[in-house]
């Protein structure tokens, strides 16, 4: 048995009476105007999809030039105002690569190096353009965190700068470089003057602008 008390049942009797209000129609405002893309970024946006990577725009940073000169030469730079963070992108495609090395492995002769290890190679390249030496403190990717970008390897570089203007006499940048195999390469060069938590914590709002494609 269901047992009502006197004033709950005069409350449900009360709702019942009360017709619904329609729902106010709330006025339609006009479209979101898209935002204008830069040369620079849609120059990166083709490149980067060359090479089965997608990039999106992080909340908070603005574009900067980046550098193309004769020591350094990137496809795409970002900075967080009012931050000690500035990032400069490198994307390359190895699927035409990856096409002639399997074509011409097998020949007589042949001395191609695997393309999958071009990543490798690449970012030590760069590390010691930054550095003016080869002692950096290298560390692999874990898988886990590879899985998240969809990379097969990859590796990071805590550097310590040369005192030069063509990195803005930064002092300190963090390297990161991913592979997918037989597809591409990512490098990602994050530099600051502290490379306390502070810089770590505003590179991670970065962290998902850019991956592989599954």
């Amino acid at each position: 048995m269901l047992i009502v008390t006197p004033v709950f049942s005069q409350g449900v009797h009360h709702i019942a009476q009360i017709k619904p209000k329609p729902a106010a129609v709330k006025p339609v405002g006009q479209a979101a105007k898209p935002v204008k893309m830069s040369a620079q970024l849609a120059e990166f946006t083709r490149i980067a999809a060359t090479a089965n990577v997608i990039f999106t725009f992080p909340k908070g940073f603005k574009e900067i030039k980046a550098p193309d000169n004769d020591y350094f030469s990137f496809d795409y730079a970002m900075a967080l105002p009012g931050k000690d963070l500035e990032i400069w992108l490198l994307v390359k495609s190895q699927k035409e690569n990856w096409a002639s090395y399997e074509k011409s492995k097998d020949s007589p002769g042949a001395e191609q190096a695997n393309p999958d290890s071009t990543y490798s190679s690449l970012a030590e390249a760069n590390a010691a353009a930054f550095t003016g030496d080869d002692k950096h403190f290298v560390k692999n990717i874990p898988p886990e965190v590879l899985e998240k970008y969809n990379a097969d390897a990859g590796k990071s570089y805590l550097l310590n700068l040369r005192d030069q203007p063509a990195t803005k006499r930064y002092k300190y940048a963090l390297l990161i470089t991913l592979q997918k195999s037989h597809t591409g390469i990512i490098m990602a060069v994050c530099f600051t003057n502290d490379k306390g938590p502070e810089f770590f914590k505003n590179m991670d709002k970065a962290a998902n602008s850019m991956k592989f494609k599954p």
